[in-house]
């Protein structure tokens, strides 16, 4: 393309920019308010997703065995335990220990269990953990056909939970955008709608004259294209403030919570969404010249 070509290009977009000034923010705006909310529910996803990998990874297994199992039956349950397969780590907790960590989670209520004086009714146990979450339920069948396995307990429905709703977040999520996606394409489609038909007959000139479609389409869909450019910065540093905003109150009271640090995780999602602007930007521009121009 040549330099003149260029500035010709440039000159008419920022000519159409003036000219349709109103719809021009419009269409940004909505960009920008789609790509937000679309950056929104992505960061959401993806720390829900991390949130799951973590909470998968403390998934364990609890053994309660039979007060009548002797002390030398105890090391047969735990190598026919540590034989299977999936397993990946075996921990025995004597009836002391599980007492004492009971004691310590009561906290100021340890008072509760001196009605009990030298009694201890805990039992004997295993705390066992797998290689892979998706192996707890059958892991945990299996350990309960053990001779002297009295009850098996792990937290899987927690997980099961998290992940239906992490499924509902997404389905909702993609439903959303797809909405916003239209109204985003509708509004950008229309701005240049306007610039075509008020340029139409320059156009029906430039066609008679012998210029070729590209050459007449490139300035409206450099002008699409800008439009969603400008409306993904301005979602892009709006989310980039609010995830800041937002992990500084959630680390002032949950220090421990797993939420995916900024650098450079936030990078990735505003490219995401920068390419998402540009994309919208050019389709609609596409769209609208559809009716204008023989492809």
């Amino acid at each position: 393309m040549k330099f003149s070509t260029i500035e010709y290009v440039i000159r008419e977009v920022f000519f159409s920019f003036r000219r349709n000034s109103w719809m021009a923010i419009a269409s940004v705006s909505t960009v920008a308010v789609s790509l937000f909310v679309f950056g929104m529910f992505l960061v959401i996803v993806m720390n829900m997703n991390k949130m799951i990998d973590t909470l998968e990874s403390q998934v364990e297994i609890s053994v309660y065995l039979e007060d009548s199992v002797a002390q030398a039956q105890i090391g047969r349950v735990e190598e026919k335990i540590a034989s299977m397969q999936g397993i990946a780590e075996v921990r025995f907790i004597d009836r002391d220990t599980a007492l004492a960590r009971f004691r310590e989670r009561l906290g100021e209520q340890q008072f509760l269990l001196d009605a009990l004086g030298e009694k201890n009714p805990l039992p004997n146990g295993f705390e066992v953990r797998v290689h892979r979450p998706d192996m707890v339920k059958t892991a945990a069948a299996a350990i309960g056909q053990i001779e002297g396995v009295e009850v098996v307990k792990y937290g899987q429905d927690v997980v099961e939970h998290l992940f239906d709703i992490t499924r509902l977040i997404r389905i909702f999520g993609v439903a959303l955008m797809f909405l916003l996606a239209g109204a985003t394409l509708f509004i950008i489609s229309n701005t240049i709608r306007l610039t075509v038909i008020a340029r139409r007959k320059e156009i029906a000139i430039m066609k008679y004259v012998g210029a070729t479609d590209w050459f007449i389409r490139w300035p409206f869909l450099l002008e699409g294209v800008f439009l969603g450019c400008i409306g993904g910065l301005v979602a892009a540093a709006v989310l980039w403030g609010a995830y800041g905003m937002i992990t500084a109150k959630v680390y002032e009271t949950l220090a421990f919570f797993p939420l995916i640090p900024a650098h450079p995780f936030l990078l990735y999602i505003l490219l995401v969404i920068l390419v998402c602007g540009v994309l919208i930007g050019a389709l609609g521009s596409t769209i609208s010249l559809k009716r204008f121009l023989k492809a």
